[in-house]
């Protein structure tokens, strides 16, 4: 089984505002980098679409693979790995019931998280992590495409 390593990040320039999405896929030699952005979104929304962006590509293109994702979003590390147990219990409600914010974001990355299995591992953003700073950098470069 291939091991593969994944880096994501997202942002935007307020929040709501115009942002953008990265991820660095690595897999023995290869490095596959893809990002994208949005006129009008959020913060989380990014985060979470950069994640679901990457592990999309992944079901589409590389088969029998252990997948490690990075993301130095604790909402989308804690949301996957803790939160959303209780939310499909809930019916998709928040502990104080309240509608889950993002649901169809969430929705798609539960059922890739149930395909793939990756192993969930946040990072500090911003403190020299090469292919997390790499992402970072992307998401600018996403975000000014709107700013310019």
């Amino acid at each position: 089984m291939r091991q593969i390593s994944v880096y994501t990040d997202g942002g935007c320039s307020g929040n709501p505002g115009p942002g953008g999405w990265a991820f660095v896929i690595l897999s023995g030699t290869d490095k596959i980098m893809l990002s994208g952005g949005e006129a009008a979104t959020t913060n989380n929304r990014m985060e979470l679409t950069a994640v679901i962006s990457a592990l999309r590509y992944i079901s589409l293109n590389i088969q029998d693979a252990a997948v490690t994702l990075y993301t130095d979003s604790q909402y989308v590390q804690q949301g996957i790995t803790q939160w959303i147990s209780r939310w499909l219990r809930n019916g998709w409600r928040t502990a104080d019931k309240k509608p889950v914010k993002n649901v169809e974001l969430w929705q798609t990355l539960y059922k890739l998280d149930q395909e793939l299995h990756p192993s969930w591992q946040w990072v500090k953003g911003h403190a020299g992590n090469t292919y997390n700073e790499l992402c970072d950098s992307m998401v600018r470069s996403e975000m000014d495409k709107f700013l310019s």
